[in-house]
């Protein structure tokens, strides 16, 4: 103290680089509340390694467009239509935010492994798949343990299996087991048959099995309901995924005190860690409803939101209409949603990979995804161009908000702040 108080000169340098580190705090923490939305699956074309995955020729949002029926305001507003390098391209600059496409690093095209992604983590090491389906040695393990038999056993889209083995499935309180390109193990049951609560801990019997060479990305529980041949699947949904293999941005933001929150299947997908609350997965239109009642709640962090509908209602579904249409209807709540934002929020639209409706097969597909950004403190008019990993994402949240950052991909912060 004697010292500080006899040297002017320290006292001097002290004050300096206090005002100095205040200035720096002030310009490092831009924003109080980020709101990253997943248009699950609504990729914008195909990427440079599509072949490896049979996906030449995949795009999502363009074969909407080219539909004739897309109608997204905002989102072209936000510079939909100004992604470079898309079919959909259109010259001029983004009115009313940032824009860009972002390429996938990790070795799959999932829901899995591209959330993780954007979580910032990139995944080099493919998930096992099962194109012949699983081995008998594995699902007698899984009847064994659950006591009930097994049926099906096939690769294939979920809405074919149960109009395939539904009635026998009702008739005989069997599993349903089925798989796809992608990397899980999927268990359908009829609700009045099997009981929700049964189907969900028959998921986490399988969960604990699949682990080593069998550690498949998700156990996803499919209930459904009706009778031959109408049956319809519910939104009674349920993920149950590994856990990342390394912290994400999730457990980042909460270990440095920030709220993270989840709507949708965001729970699911990253296996609860990272979030201090969630709201599950309600179908595209409450989810909605949620995140906008969330912009009245005073949270500092991060609002992480998943819409599924795209990807299970309609790209599986070769439902172009439909898609087109759940795209409209999503740009509809914008108008609610934007003039609510207040003055250090920040919105984040993306998506986790693909699944063309208007391409071959049921599958996802391997392709870019957008990125649009938008805010009070955002620039408008920022084209990002093509960045390299869905992980830049994270590394822009947190440098956002100030945090210390181990994660995958690079940041754009300063491009669009």
């Amino acid at each position: 103290e004697r010292s500080v108080y006899q040297s002017g000169s320290v006292v001097c340098h002290i004050c300096i680089w206090h005002t100095a580190w205040r200035k720096t705090e002030r310009k490092i923490k831009m924003a109080k509340r980020v709101f990253l939305i997943v248009l699950d699956s609504a990729g914008v074309g195909y990427e440079p390694d599509a072949d490896r995955f049979g996906d030449v020729g995949s795009d999502t949002f363009g074969t909407c467009i080219r539909s004739g029926r897309l109608s997204v305001p905002n989102m072209e507003k936000m510079g939909l239509y100004q992604i470079e390098g898309t079919s959909f391209e259109k010259k001029g600059i983004p009115a009313a935010g940032c824009c860009g496409k972002l390429r996938e690093q990790s070795a799959g095209k999932d829901t899995t492994m591209g959330h993780w992604e954007i979580g910032g983590v990139i995944s080099p090491k493919p998930m096992p798949t099962y194109p012949n389906g699983f081995p008998q040695e594995l699902l007698d393990e899984f009847a064994e343990k659950t006591g009930r038999g097994v049926i099906c056993n096939e690769v294939g889209s979920g809405t074919e299996m149960i109009r395939k083995y539904g009635e026998e499935q009702m008739r005989t309180g069997k599993w349903i087991v089925y798989t796809s390109a992608d990397s899980v193990f999927q268990i359908a049951a009829h609700e009045e048959v099997i009981p929700l609560e049964e189907l969900y801990e028959g998921c986490r019997i399988a969960r604990k099995m699949l682990t080593g060479e069998n550690a498949v990305g998700r156990v996803i529980a499919r209930p459904y309901v009706g009778e031959s041949p109408n049956f319809t699947r519910t939104v009674n949904r349920h993920d149950f995924s590994l856990e990342p293999p390394k912290d994400t941005i999730l457990d980042m933001l909460k270990a440095a005190g920030k709220d993270v929150i989840g709507v949708g299947k965001i729970y699911d997908i990253f296996a609860g860690r990272g979030l201090t609350k969630t709201f599950p997965n309600e179908g595209n239109e409450k989810n909605m409803d949620v995140t906008i009642y969330l912009l009245d709640e005073d949270f500092d962090g991060l609002c992480f939101v998943n819409l599924v509908d795209f990807d299970m209602l309609y790209g599986h579904r070769n439902d172009i209409k439909g898609y087109a249409d759940a795209l409209n209807a999503f740009d509809k709540r914008l108008d609610e949603f934007l003039p609510k934002m207040r003055e250090d929020d920040v919105l984040m639209i993306t998506a986790d990979h693909g699944c063309d409706p208007g391409f071959p097969g049921t599958d996802h597909t391997r392709e870019y995804v957008p990125i649009l950004c938008c805010g009070k403190n955002v620039k408008r008019g920022v084209n990002l161009g093509t960045r390299e990993s869905y992980a830049d994402i994270s590394a822009t949240i947190a440098e956002l908000f100030g945090i210390r950052y181990t994660g995958d991909g690079e940041s754009f912060l300063g491009k669009i702040m």
